[in-house]
């Protein structure tokens, strides 16, 4: 490491202060994360409640949910590279503004369509909010140890927001009506403007040349298509015509992007950090980590709520250890990094959560607490070794100057694993569901079909048919959703352990910077030193002692 880049580091711990002040900015971005994380889940346990107040379609309902991680996810790049531009607080406290004015045009919606609207307003701010956070932590803990950290509780609060917004969604519908989720968000937002503009540091990153406005925007709609195809990937027309074409547009927009930033001398994203294997690596297992789980949660809750029949705050409660554990890896993972290294966690971590989704296969009809708490701890614990070892590894070896197009890259990944993991998983679950009821004894085959659709319909329809037929159809569901949720697993245990395999490209040792100048003993002076240029604590001391020796 040069001289140059140790002055850079100890110039910056300087700016951003020592000591307690770089722990409370900790806090407020942390809070900006929480509010984020929770608001992508609390709304699922408000769709009923949405639904019977606004009367939505079924496309409309559709958008409502998927409003907010669609425009949040085509959105990372574009804002990311903006704040390496402008300034990331800059960014930031504008995020917070939209978010709360968005928050309340949500809560006070008359019909569905101000309600879209104002959850993709929502999608803005919070793209605006999220590489800021992981950006401006690079900048105020530039000792790679201090970092690490940082991201394990970062990464901490991210597990608990979106654990915790079902169980707060369900406590605030039991009490108030479903404007209330989003109501929640504006005080915070009122307290966070001003105690961001006093705490956070501004940070920017290389400001040569123009921002590439235009790459920018085709980074923004190529990802938004992208996202929407994989999206529909996962419905009941999975490879109808417009999903292909959103497939299409948005991979030749983000190949056309890529060719752009090639050519560019200053590009949004410099695409030579990919050439870094720890880089690449990194951004790899988080989609890998993402895809294998994101929709095996979402199976989960739907085996928790159908099959043993949990309500939905039983669902949270028995979902609550898999976040402690994944706060424990999260706290746990600065220490777990500097001992085992990278490649050596990231690679625990898949071989753990495969371990856990191992043991989940011996989940049946009946309701074995035990097996689900080993189950969900050691998944928590996994998941997040593994993301926290991926995440830290990207980000540090990102340049400082590109910190906020490095942890938009990390955040689009994170974004883009989830929803084809949905997708992906979700389409295993169905084709493993729908054969085990296409041959129920007395059932006709129009009910059958109706009940292949889903566990839930296949209530509904076993209910309209009553009597022995009714219970036939609603066994046969149930033994089939199992059947289908221990196939899915497998598949999950089989991109886990490609992801462990991906993993042996990181780095071996956590590579830190050495201690910034002002933590730096002095030096003794050379024999041939002249007395003058001795430090003056030293040079008083040479001085009594010739004095000593005279008298």
């Amino acid at each position: 490491m040069s001289g140059t880049t140790t002055a850079a580091a100890a110039s910056r711990r300087r700016e951003t202060g020592d000591g307690a002040r770089r722990w409370v900015v900790l806090v407020v971005l942390c809070v900006s994360l929480l509010l984020v994380a929770v608001d992508a889940t609390v709304l699922h346990v408000a769709v009923p409640a949405v639904s019977e107040d606004l009367k939505p379609g079924a496309m409309e309902l559709l958008w409502i949910v998927d409003a907010y991680p669609l425009v949040c996810a085509s959105l990372l790049i574009l804002f990311g590279t903006l704040g390496d531009r402008v300034g990331r607080r800059r960014v930031l406290l504008a995020g917070y503004a939209l978010f709360g004015v968005a928050s309340g045009v949500a809560a006070l919606a008359h019909d569905a369509q101000v309600l879209i609207a104002a959850r993709a307003l929502l999608g803005v701010g919070g793209a605006m909010i999220m590489p800021a956070t992981l950006s401006i932590l690079r900048h105020v803990f530039p000792d790679r140890r201090e970092r690490a950290l940082a991201i394990g509780i970062w990464s901490a609060v991210a597990a608990v927001g979106a654990a915790i917004g079902p169980l707060l969604g369900g406590f605030l519908l039991e009490h108030f009506w479903w404007g209330s989720v989003f109501l929640i968000n504006i005080p915070l937002m009122l307290v966070s403007l001003p105690v961001g503009r006093m705490l956070l540091p501004e940070s920017k990153g290389d400001r040569d040349g123009p921002w590439d406005v235009v790459g920018a925007l085709m980074a923004a709609a190529g990802l938004f298509l992208l996202v929407l195809g994989v999206k529909r990937l996962g419905g009941e027309a999975p490879f109808g015509l417009w999903t292909l074409l959103f497939l299409l547009a948005g991979g030749g927009l983000l190949t056309a992007f890529v060719r752009r930033q090639r050519r560019r001398t200053h590009p949004l994203i410099d695409l030579r950090t990919f050439a870094r294997p720890a880089f690449s690596t990194s951004v790899g297992c988080i989609v890998l980590a993402m895809l294998a789980l994101v929709g095996l949660e979402l199976i989960a809750a739907q085996y928790l709520q159908l099959v043993l029949h949990l309500s939905p705050l039983q669902t949270g409660l028995r979902l609550l250890p898999l976040t402690f554990a994944a706060m424990a890896a999260g706290l746990a993972g600065r220490s777990v990094l500097q001992r085992f290294g990278p490649r050596r966690m990231v690679v625990s971590g898949f071989c753990v959560t495969a371990a856990a989704v191992t043991l989940l296969t011996a989940m049946g009809t009946k309701d074995d607490s035990t097996l689900l708490l080993s189950g969900f701890v050691l998944l928590g614990f996994g998941l997040e070794t593994t993301l926290f070892g991926a995440y830290e590894s990207m980000l540090s070896e990102a340049p400082q100057t590109q910190a906020g197009g490095a942890a938009a890259v990390g955040e689009t990944s994170y974004q883009l694993g989830a929803g084809i993991g949905i997708a992906l998983l979700g389409s295993v679950m169905n084709a493993a569901y729908a054969p085990g009821l296409s041959s129920v004894p007395g059932v006709p085959a129009s009910a059958s079909t109706s009940a292949a659709h889903s566990l839930g319909e296949a209530y509904e329809v076993a209910d309209r048919l009553g009597g022995t037929r009714g219970a036939a159809l609603r066994h046969a569901a149930r033994e089939s959703f199992v059947h289908g949720l221990h196939v899915t697993l497998f598949v999950s245990v089989g991109l886990l352990l490609l992801g462990a395999v991906m993993a042996l490209r990181l780095p071996r040792v956590m590579t830190c910077d050495p201690p910034a100048p002002e933590d730096t003993p002095t030096p003794p002076p050379a024999p041939d030193t002249p007395a003058s240029a001795v430090p003056a604590p030293r040079k008083a001391r040479h001085d009594a002692r010739n004095t000593r020796i005279s008298a």
